[in-house]
């Protein structure tokens, strides 16, 4: 959008304001965020009408209902974006937490200290709300926040970022504290991934072209935010409502997130009754259901509501009215299925033995492992850590919803009274 846009100089008035930031007090930084969170929803008609240009362009470029279900604002998505950013200034303020705290026999005393990270850069995709949940985790945290959304919000996006400084400003906080790259070209994109010189972390959110660009092709540490493939296991000991009720849940809720189920495993033991009964509830919805041969031979009254699964679609987030399906024969076998296909988001086994649950709970390796209980779960806000910047899919040096104390490194505090080593 913005060909001359000066990423160098962003950089640098990122890292300004992160100096500042640092030192702020947890009263200033929720005087922030509070004069943020009222000005979302005063504003809220010139940004639903930003929003409004957003969502025109990418139906004229035939995007699917689903990504634009994720692409929306409305006066309830502005109220909940206000919302996170108020439950974020009222929760506890990590920074300055002392992690440990001993002593040396040479009389040194060592605090281990949290600290911001610095300045954070998030490349993300679509989903608007993004840009302000983004913004409040990394000034709750002191940190300065350099966001770089997709074309298709860029009106959006704009919008916000213009919201969230105006009213930094207001309460003498430097708007620097938030700055957007409004060049949405892939060569920025490319450009920013490189700027380690003022960028302390990297973040990107969105499809898994997106972050498997960044994590390739990035010079600054970056954390790998999940795709999901998120599967379903019913056990041989499932209570089949609660299975249903859980599949249709995480399925249909909302399609086009990363932690709705993507991939369905049935114990072939209980496939003859759960699989028309899945298919039956999931057909309300139009939901496509793909599946391996063992489900038609072994469910066959269902055969029309199915279609055969390749085995790409076993490895495949749909982020639509899609889903697969294969029968296994033990719940060894489930966790087998799991790991080779699991983009390591958020998995499941609907099932009543303490013991299936336990093996497939520390079997599965992924970020989040539920028992009887559905995987749209896996979310900051209901982990209770306020808004979250991504569900992390890998193990250094976050894993799974990435709240305030995931933005933060931490520094040594040595204190001395004239130690000289020999």
């Amino acid at each position: 959008m913005d060909s001359k846009f000066d990423l160098i100089d962003t950089g640098k008035r990122a890292k300004t304001a992160a100096f500042v930031l640092q030192s702020f007090s947890h009263e200033k930084k929720r005087e922030g965020l509070f004069a943020v969170a009222d000005a979302l929803e005063k504003k809220a008609d010139a940004l639903i009408a930003e929003n409004e240009k957003d969502i025109k362009k990418a139906k004229e470029n035939g995007t699917s209902e689903a990504m634009l279900d994720r692409l929306r604002l409305d006066n309830k998505r502005i109220g909940e974006m206000a919302l996170s950013v108020r439950q974020v200034a009222d929760l506890d303020d990590p920074i300055g937490d002392v992690l440990e705290e001993f002593e040396r026999p040479n009389g040194l005393k060592i605090q281990k200290v949290r600290v911001p990270m610095g300045v954070i850069g998030i490349i993300y995709e679509s989903r608007p709300n993004v840009t302000s949940d983004a913004f409040s985790l990394c000034f709750a945290t002191g940190n300065a926040v350099i966001l770089r959304g997709g074309s298709d919000a860029i009106n959006s996006n704009v919008a916000i970022v213009d919201v969230i400084r105006d009213a930094l400003d207001s309460v003498n906080i430097t708007p620097d504290a938030v700055q957007l790259v409004t060049d949405t070209s892939r060569e920025t994109a490319g450009r920013m991934m490189k700027l380690d010189q003022y960028i302390d972390l990297l973040i990107p959110r969105g499809g898994a072209g997106l972050i498997r660009n960044v994590v390739e092709n990035s010079t600054i540490p970056v954390i790998e935010t999940g795709t999901g493939n998120c599967h379903i296991f019913v056990d041989e000991t499932a209570d089949l409502d609660m299975a249903v009720n859980i599949i249709f849940n995480a399925k249909t809720q909302r399609m086009g997130v990363c932690n709705a189920c993507e991939s369905l495993l049935v114990h072939e033991k209980v496939a003859g009754v759960a699989i028309p009964a899945i298919c039956k509830s999931l057909k309300a919805k139009d939901i496509e259901i793909r599946a391996g041969q063992k489900a038609f031979t072994l469910a066959p009254g269902s055969a029309a509501d199915m279609k055969p699964a390749s085995e790409e679609d076993y490895a495949t987030e749909f982020l639509g009215p899609v889903i697969s399906l294969q029968i296994v024969s033990d719940v060894d076998e489930a966790i087998a299925h799991v790991n080779r296909y699991t983009t390591h988001h958020s998995e499941a086994i609907i099932t009543k033995s303490a013991e299936n649950a336990e093996k497939f709970l520390n079997g599965v390796d992924s970020a989040c492992v539920y028992v009887n209980a559905s995987t749209r779960f896996t979310d900051g806000f209901e982990f209770g850590f306020g808004a979250e910047i991504g569900i992390s899919t890998q193990k250094l040096h976050a894993r799974g919803p990435m709240g305030l104390r995931e933005l933060t490194s931490y520094k040594y505090k040595v204190y001395g009274n004239g130690q000289v080593r020999k």
